[in-house]
């Protein structure tokens, strides 16, 4: 079979069409099996992502054919995210490592991250930034590479994701980013930031006990959240003003969560953030807003931990 293959399109193709015939989910980093496919050829071919087609009819020789029908058929067999396979995902431009200790990078706040967060930051003055639930240290590394004069904090509770968010400061050579260990905000007694970007988990239990095969290979914790999924977001609405400056912001992800924020708590006012595809679940809220709904986010947020 290997011998009617030639050429880096016709392994693309070829891998895409098995992709799409095995059933497998999409959904880290890219959307289809095309992509997917492209991914993992140029990994294995020790290429670059950004590839010219002008080398798309370039011929494999036979190892190389047999390192991309190998890593092919890991992603039928094993389910295993294409990111986690090649070690390496692109958010907001960045190549960062990966692999099972944190989630794979895929936040639409990229975008946000790519465009100094405004028009949100309505060009208030910004010198300290915490990304709450790092993980891979995606958020904050990114935002500290287009904001070098931004200090820039990145917390998260696990200690494995630390250990990959420090890897990708080295990667990036970030030095304005601090990684810190806390657990939600209790780690963070004192600290005061002008802007508060969090991706917490979100999914509901019968969501996340419904995800595809893939999902699997990332840690859990990452994704769990509650019935509603709104566990980890209503504690960190209800204790970021207290490390939000005068004129703070906080943005956060709750995803397909949003209807459930949104029915619970309809008197606060959230700005959801319209991206080039749409809205995705993630809003805008002012310290002042947080502050002046305190106590009926407090009651939601006691009544959970």
């Amino acid at each position: 079979m290997s011998q009617e293959l030639s050429t880096i399109i016709d392994f693309i193709r070829y891998g895409a069409s098995r992709f799409n015939a095995a059933g497998l989910s999409f959904g880290h980093s890219y959307d289809n099996a095309l992509d997917e496919a492209t991914q993992l050829v140029l990994h294995a071919l020790h290429l670059p992502h950004d590839l010219s087609p002008a080398y798309g009819q370039a011929k494999l020789v036979h190892e190389e054919k047999d390192r991309v029908l190998a890593l092919f058929q890991r992603r039928i067999d094993e389910r295993v995210p294409a990111c986690y396979l090649t070690g390496e995902a692109w958010f907001a431009g960045l190549s960062f490592k990966t692999d099972h200790r944190a989630l794979v990078p895929r936040s639409p706040i990229a975008e946000l991250i790519e465009t100094s967060f405004e028009p949100w930051a309505g060009g208030r003055e910004i010198q300290r930034v915490l990304d709450m639930c790092t993980g891979s240290g995606c958020i904050a590394i990114a935002t500290a590479h287009y904001h070098p004069d931004w200090q820039v904090d990145a917390a998260d509770i696990s200690e494995e994701a630390m250990s990959l968010a420090r890897e990708n400061v080295e990667r990036l050579e970030t030095p304005n980013v601090r990684i810190l260990h806390s657990d939600l905000f209790r780690g963070l007694k004192g600290e005061v930031y002008d802007l508060i970007v969090t991706n917490p988990p979100y999914v509901t239990h019968a969501e996340t006990d419904a995800l595809p095969k893939e999902y699997s290979h990332e840690p859990e914790l990452g994704l769990r959240a509650g019935d509603d999924g709104l566990d980890l977001a209503l504690e960190i609405l209800r204790d970021a003003p207290e490390h939000l400056s005068e004129n703070g912001f906080l943005i956060c992800e709750v995803g397909e969560s949003e209807h459930a924020l949104v029915k619970l708590l309809p008197q606060l006012p959230l700005a959801w953030v319209e991206f080039k595809v749409g809205q995705m679940g993630i809003f805008v809220a002012e310290r002042e807003d947080l502050v002046a709904h305190h106590e009926a986010i407090k009651a939601l947020a006691d009544a959970r931990r």
